[in-house]
């Protein structure tokens, strides 16, 4: 008789890889954050994907500051390490009701397929789709799109990812590149790439010294997120690996790389940053001096989140004076 698989990965308590092959994700998860639901701001839910089932989640203030001005749209692609994470999650929807809050934004977090049973480009192709489905509804009819998407400004778009969102932001910049023409009527303005989760074969002083970040660690890539058989030198896994584009020669749209001083991902993070800034891409670089991963979605709100949401206000506000100087 044949010995019982064997668990070869465990992650967040909340998904098990077995050695057969076979993956088992609890169906209770019990999160020790409460719900904020204020009436501050509105949200529901809507489908993008209906091929695969696959939801947003769009909120909006119930009242705007200055009526005279349509919202701009934010993007907020969640974390989770490519394996785990929805919209429904409380720390995600809380740091959703705000950004749309302080930012006074339409924020739109769409889920997206996770592995290991959906292993990478998956969620990249998800968070394309999430764009193009936007993009279905600015070219609709007034009377035929979610009658919300009439308050907003479809020529002000910002994409925010924290983690594995960071990096998925990091791809759509470089996928749509400059205009993000591709999207018209939409106008991506810019990226903002918190603590993006990159990896690469090749250990980062950080990397080393800190193997294991709190409950994950960069192991959990290999065996639950990069396609199968390739390593975390793959290109959407390390922009800067051995086969991974050049991209010195490819525009983008001005980006912010935030990360926290004391977590696994500093110096890799800090490292695509200097990269980006010595080929003259527009790239500002925030760290957040001892902070660890979990710095953005922790409940109460930290200080260090808040400071990051006041500084992407300002960043929307410098892009909105460029746009009417021109």
């Amino acid at each position: 008789m044949g010995s019982l698989p064997q668990v070869v990965e465990e992650c967040f308590g909340l998904l098990k890889l077995y050695s057969d092959g076979s993956i088992s994700r609890s169906p209770n998860i019990s999160f020790d954050v409460p719900f904020i639901n204020d009436n501050s701001i509105l949200y529901k839910d809507l489908i993008f994907n209906e091929n695969i089932d696959l939801r947003l989640r769009l909120y909006k203030p119930t009242s705007i500051v200055n009526s005279s001005t349509k919202l701009p749209i934010v993007f907020y692609f969640h974390g989770g390490g490519f394996c785990f994470g929805s919209r429904t999650f409380p720390n995600n929807h809380n740091i959703c009701v705000r950004l749309a809050s302080i930012l006074q934004a339409a924020v739109i977090e769409p889920d997206y397929r996770l592995g290991p049973e959906h292993r990478l480009p998956a969620a990249l192709e998800d968070a394309c789709c999430a764009l193009k489905w936007l993009q279905g509804q600015a070219i609709m009819h007034a009377n035929v799109m979610d009658t919300w998407l009439g308050e907003v400004d479809f020529d002000r778009v910002f994409v925010l990812g924290y983690s594995s969102g960071g990096n998925l932001a990091h791809h759509l910049a470089v996928r749509f590149g400059p205009g993000s023409v591709e999207l018209a009527p939409v106008r991506v303005r810019g990226y903002v790439l918190m603590s993006p989760f990159f990896g690469g074969c090749e250990r980062t002083r950080s990397e080393e010294e800190r193997p294991i970040d709190g409950i994950w660690t960069l192991g959990m890539y290999d065996r639950l997120s990069v396609p199968t058989g390739a390593t975390q030198d793959h290109p959407l896994v390390n922009p800067f690996g051995p086969s991974s584009p050049s991209l010195a020669t490819v525009d983008l749209d001005p980006l912010v790389v935030v990360v926290g001083g004391n977590e696994i991902l500093r110096d890799r993070v800090e490292n695509y940053a200097r990269k980006l800034k010595e080929m003259g891409k527009k790239i500002e670089y925030v760290e957040l001096e001892e902070e660890q991963h979990g710095y953005f979605t922790d409940h109460p709100l930290p200080a260090a989140a808040q400071r990051v949401i006041q500084f992407i206000k300002g960043f929307m506000a410098d892009n909105r004076k460029l746009m009417m100087l021109r």
